[in-house]
């Protein structure tokens, strides 16, 4: 099996929590990715098309052999988005979701929800207890629409960032894709 990983909009494939993984599901090979943007030196991120086709483009020399794919806050999103799209959905075996974005911080109301009914693969959801970008409640109000196994780990009294807990989430991410395994 392999693992991808993308980071959130403001970081890089270096992000400190992305390493960490990669260490702990060791020997797997695990591919941190940056999008074109980051890339390029660009801090604003791309159109949706951009880094979907990117997610694709990562994930298809992984495929063979089984893959999951996810990352942190944007990166997740748009991994789930690809495994979820309608028309072509990427047969990945499961999402590993990091501070998922359900919403802008402080617009409730603008939900990025649309495509969690088309996900019927394995997710795990880490998230801090006090993200701004979604509260407990309104993760696992949304994630129940995810047909698929969904798994939570809150961590207590953590932000977005979840500064400082890069070892939970390797060590989370690690256990969960060893039981997806058996």
């Amino acid at each position: 099996m392999n693992l991808l990983l993308f980071p959130g909009a403001g970081s890089s494939s270096t992000h400190s929590s992305l390493l960490a993984i990669e260490a702990a599901v060791a020997p797997m090979r695990c591919v941190r990715a940056d999008f074109a943007y980051r890339k390029a030196g660009r801090k604003a991120p791309d159109r949706p098309p951009v880094l979907l086709q990117t997610v694709r483009d990562a994930a298809k020399p992984l495929l063979k052999g089984g893959l999951v794919l996810g990352g942190r806050s944007m990166g997740g999103r748009i991994c789930s988005m690809v495994v979820a799209d309608a028309e072509d959905p990427l047969p990945a075996r499961g999402l590993v979701l990091i501070s998922y974005p359900l919403h802008p911080p402080g617009k409730p109301a603008t939900l990025r929800v649309e495509h969690l009914p088309r996900i019927t693969v394995p997710c795990l959801f880490i998230h801090g207890t006090r993200d701004p970008f979604a509260s407990p409640e309104e993760l696992q109000q949304w994630t129940a629409t995810v047909p698929g196994a969904v798994t939570h780990h809150w961590i207590d009294g953590r932000g977005h960032d979840l500064k400082g807990a890069d070892k939970t989430i390797a060590t989370l991410v690690a256990e969960w894709i060893s039981a997806l395994r058996r």
